[in-house]
């Protein structure tokens, strides 16, 4: 199935290339540029509303079935004026993969439905069901942004109290507002430490609830990733404490310089450690270790739960930075391996490692926007949460709007 995406936009592409390389079908092509002209026209046409390039003049029926609008909210009266054929297949921006995967798996399975019989054989009361599930949908994009909107705005509003209280207690666990006992100061550490624990939840989901509306971009300078890493693991002593883990520690110097935004990759670190101790039993174990690594970019990390003694055994030079948090606790099932970095996802029961999809999610967040990858392993004797970090960073080369259309791109390969 071929696609045209008629845009100026590069992570509008990226996103639809991200899409199409997630789906199982192989069989996709994605061009970006220009609506081509003449008799070779693609199967299915993406056309980006905020972008300069011309939309369609007009649209029929048929002619609807082959497109999907991506527009902003503001713009979408506009559009459904010009075009009211476009209802049926547009999108709000910002776009999600999840939305967008789905619209392009209904085109393709359309796609082989009129390859296999005339699109006159249809049924007329599928098509206005399908048409009311359409205008439901969209209408439902709405409502979601409005939701997400809210949520930001009460979650930005939350902050501001959380971090007032964490600064009183700094005043009276510094003694400036008079000597304090041995047993208030213990509490009053607890006390902040939880006081940060909620600030990081709350900073957490105001970058889920705004990260598909503005386009972020980690404020990156070289860092020390092991003093990171001993950072982090001064944050989560007080709960390895009362549980009275055993916790080690063994790194090893990256090859090259690191370029991080410490905050973010501390929040990181301080989330797989906390999920590692929340669910290690007393008297259990932590153990973290940091490395260089091999990266393979084009497949997804799947290594063998092993000790690591083999991330040297290939001839490859390593490229990034890997950190394991691995632990003692319950394990993870292995059919939601992935699904715990998503947001909101929850597989219940007792022993559930999600913790509701939001420290996980934002893991995920942010090594995307460090253009690393977070994963988990389980095993026998417990869960192994790793990431990496690539020593170089590069922005994505784009194919430039101008090139040819034979430059296509094969989703998966």
């Amino acid at each position: 199935m071929h696609i045209q995406l008629v845009s100026t936009d590069k992570s509008l592409y990226r996103l639809c290339r991200e899409t199409l390389a997630a789906s199982r079908r192989t069989d996709w092509t994605l061009n970006v540029g220009a609506a081509p002209n003449g008799d070779a026209s693609p199967d299915l046409f993406i056309w980006d509303g905020d972008s300069d390039v011309p939309l369609p003049r007009e649209l029929d029926f048929e002619q609807e079935r082959k497109n999907i609008f991506l527009v902003s909210r503001k713009k979408m009266a506009a559009l459904l004026e010009r075009l009211p054929m476009a209802a049926m297949a547009i999108l709000l921006k910002p776009v999600n993969q999840v939305t967008l995967g789905a619209f392009l798996e209904h085109a393709a399975k359309r796609h082989e439905q009129n390859r296999a019989r005339d699109v006159n054989s249809l049924r007329a009361d599928r098509d206005e069901i399908l048409q009311c599930l359409l205008h439901t949908n969209l209408k439902l994009q709405e409502y979601d942004q409005d939701r997400t909107n809210f949520l930001a705005r009460a979650v930005h509003d939350f902050r501001a109290p959380l971090t007032a209280i964490d600064g009183y207690c700094g005043l009276i666990l510094g003694q400036q507002l008079g000597p304090i006992t041995e047993e208030q100061q213990e509490v009053l550490e607890r006390m902040q430490h939880s006081i940060k624990r909620l600030s990081r939840m709350a900073t957490a989901m105001f970058q889920l609830s705004v990260g598909r509306q503005v386009e972020q971009r980690p404020n990156l300078a070289k860092g020390n990733i092991e003093a990171c890493i001993q950072q982090s693991i001064h944050e989560i002593t007080p709960f390895v404490e009362v549980k009275h883990i055993q916790l080690s520690l063994q790194l090893t110097p990256p090859l090259q310089p690191l370029y991080f935004d410490r905050e973010q990759i501390e929040q990181v670190l301080i989330n797989l450690l906390d999920n590692a101790c929340k669910f290690t039993p007393q008297y259990g174990a932590i153990e973290v270790r940091g490395y260089p690594f091999f990266w393979d970019r084009r497949i997804k990390v799947k290594m063998a739960f092993t000790n690591g003694e083999r991330r040297m055994a290939g001839i490859q030079v390593p490229n990034s930075y890997r950190v394991d948090i691995r632990d003692s606790g319950s394990g993870v099932p292995l059919e939601n391996l992935e699904k715990i970095f998503e947001e909101y996802t929850s597989y219940s029961g007792g022993q559930d490692r999600s913790g509701g999809g939001l420290g996980l999610a934002i893991c995920k967040l942010i090594l995307k926007l460090h253009q690393g990858q977070v994963w988990a392993e389980s095993g026998e004797e417990g869960s192994r949460f790793s990431f990496v970090l690539p020593f170089a960073q590069h922005e994505a080369q784009l194919p430039l709007m101008s090139e040819p259309p034979h430059h296509l791109m094969r989703a998966g390969a």
